[in-house]
């Protein structure tokens, strides 16, 4: 088992460069928009997802921005029905931040990349998988295809400026999309013929992701770098501001609760580095995408899931044995086609 610290430059940059002025833990203004439903159908189904996330009136107002006089009375919001052949998984509403601290490198966070999942033993708490949190590519000059400058091709909050802020260029705000089969996919087609995409699966015993980069450029696309990040917030007994609680063992990253028998378990296939921010807190198995030629398709495989006892060590070489790195995750519809 190998114990791994934060240290890999691609990731430090998300953490230490272009800072804004530090706000107290739990001081959210300014860092969760608003997005108005559609019709009253869209509303009432996102008020259905926050009253799962235990969401007050006015976070609630915050994530829809309406006025709290313009929601619906408390008692005619929909409950939702969890599945109980399968892990509880819904996208996260926004209007409440997903993390405790370092909001400042956080701002505006998108929802479409964000998906709830909820503790097998209580629905009332829940993790938030932030996939991806950020891409990184190596930008070419697009008349030599030259090498360039290492650079954010995506992030889903306002922290770094990407390739995109560069060129003033605003990117539509999305959303997941049910599969048909209980699972969720998002796909976001930049502007530049690059597409990527991440598919969420929810099974008895793990949530499966797969994430893909569908190359619609000219050069061959290098440097992929991705942060996966699992955000422990909404689950209390997971959420202590330190390092102590946590076990990186490449791809593998996990972290155990207050009594030290129940654990959440990250990874992601072609894993560069597993790690935790104290401050979220939170937990990486961040991957690199294979180099993806002109038209071509590069993938990868996640898995997330919860444990009870107390050798971790064991389970990281069960979770193995199973093969999920080469498995496209069950029940999953036909993957998306180059465009």
């Amino acid at each position: 088992m190998h114990r791994l610290r934060p240290p890999i430059a691609f990731a430090l940059a998300l953490l230490t460069a272009a800072p804004t002025a530090a706000k107290a833990p739990g001081d959210e203004s300014a860092n969760t928009p608003g997005r108005k439903p559609k019709n009253a159908e869209d509303l009432a189904t996102w008020l259905a997802r926050m009253k799962a996330h235990a969401f007050s009136r006015a976070e609630m107002a915050a994530a829809t921005g309406l006025g709290e006089n313009e929601l619906p009375a408390p008692e005619s919001i929909a409950a939702t029905k969890f599945p109980t052949d399968r892990l509880a998984v819904l996208p996260y509403p926004g209007g409440r931040h997903p993390r405790i601290g370092f909001l400042d490198g956080a701002v505006n966070p998108q929802r479409e990349t964000k998906m709830s999942v909820f503790l097998p033993w209580n629905e009332k708490h829940y993790i938030v998988a932030d996939v991806p949190e950020a891409i990184w590519w190596d930008r070419k000059a697009p008349e030599t295809a030259e090498r360039g400058n290492r650079e954010l091709l995506y992030l889903a909050h306002t922290h770094i400026p990407t390739y995109w802020d560069r060129q003033s260029v605003a990117l539509e705000p999305l959303e997941w999309s049910p599969d048909g089969n209980g699972g969720w996919v998002m796909e976001r087609r930049l502007p530049n013929g690059v597409t990527f995409g991440t598919r969420i699966v929810p099974l008895s015993s793990h949530v499966a992701m797969e994430q893909w980069i569908v190359n619609g450029t000219g050069m061959l696309l290098t440097g992929l770098r991705v942060q996966n990040c699992v955000m422990l917030k909404g689950a209390p007994e997971f959420a202590a501001q330190t390092d102590t609680d946590k076990v990186y063992s490449p791809p593998y990253a996990a972290c155990r609760d207050e009594s030290g028998k129940r654990w959440v378990i990250v990874a992601w296939s072609d894993c560069q580095r597993a790690w935790g921010n104290t401050q979220c807190p939170c937990l990486h198995s961040d991957p690199r995408f294979p180099d993806c030629p002109p038209g071509g398709t590069s993938r990868l495989r996640g898995w997330l899931s919860f444990y009870e006892g107390d050798a971790i060590e064991a389970e990281f070489q069960r979770i193995e044995g199973t093969g999920w790195r080469n498995r496209q995750p069950a029940n999953a519809p036909a993957s998306p086609t180059p465009p």
